[in-house]
């Protein structure tokens, strides 16, 4: 009998345990970080389709759509500090509502413009420094199974796809990975793009592959971002799995692990 009454002793406590940790896990999520899953490769080499993060929501301050327990503003920031450029960041799409991540290219007034796929701030130039190729094998990626897009061409399956990778430099001195596909692309050449106040613009890295805030919104892009559709910084990958399930963990990338983003 004694017995019985600790082995229904030890499962309550087992219980109360897994249930306490189930609400820790729950509010440190809801307070602080957000976990976030690549689906696509508009930020490759920089991230890559089934790289998982944790996302800081307290980088830049909670807004409508980061706040704890709905309590925020409707609009506007409390807290934080302000995006810097060259931030990876998530944030909520304007019009259809989905979350987005991309690198914070433009501030509130800078204006912003591309020219033969070279990025223009405030009319200077974000020097590119050639920086080899970037590989990979031309499969069915993540659980869309999405296939790369490929600077050689029409490449079959299990081939290897290429892209031009050069480094860029913005003005404040951070350098990250662009890639290019298309020598004359979509997004290649574009008007002057003037940020309004308490907007962003962002960009892929992965610069012929990305529906970013040089597309119109009515055409499927982003537009100018309001800060408070910011949801926080991407700033270290956890680990990253090549297959189509995040736990698969046979399939996951051995050189990914807490990896920094930058």
């Amino acid at each position: 009998m004694a017995s019985a009454k600790k082995s229904d002793g030890g499962i309550v406590e087992t219980i109360k345990t897994v249930f306490w940790a189930l609400i820790i896990a729950g509010v440190f999520r809801t307070l602080f970080f957000q976990p976030f899953w690549i689906p696509s490769e508009s930020m490759k080499d920089t991230l890559l389709i089934g790289d998982f993060l944790f996302v800081n929501k307290m980088a830049y301050g909670y807004s409508r759509y980061s706040c704890p327990f709905g309590l925020c503003p409707i609009s506007g920031r409390i807290l934080g500090s302000e995006p810097e450029r060259g931030d990876v960041v998530v944030f909520r799409h304007p019009v259809n509502g989905t979350d987005f991540i991309k690198r914070l290219i433009g501030l509130p007034g800078d204006t912003i413009q591309m020219k033969n796929g070279v990025l223009f701030i405030n009319g200077v130039e974000a020097p590119q420094e050639a920086a080899g190729v970037f590989e990979e094998i031309n499969e069915p990626q993540g659980p869309m199974r999405s296939r790369p897009r490929c600077e050689n061409g029409a490449v079959g399956d299990g081939g290897i796809c290429t892209r031009s990778r050069f480094i860029e430099t913005l003005p404040e001195g951070q350098t990250h990975n662009v890639l290019n596909i298309d020598t004359n692309g979509g997004g290649d050449n574009t008007d002057v793009f003037t940020v309004p106040a308490g907007h962003y613009f962002f960009m892929g890295d992965n610069r012929d592959n990305s529906m970013d805030s040089r597309f119109n919104q009515r055409a499927g892009g982003v537009g100018f971002v309001p800060a408070e559709n910011l949801i926080g910084r991407a700033d270290r990958v956890i680990f990253s799995s090549a297959g189509t399930r995040m736990l698969y963990f046979w399939t996951w990338r051995s050189d990914r692990f807490f990896k920094a983003i930058e």
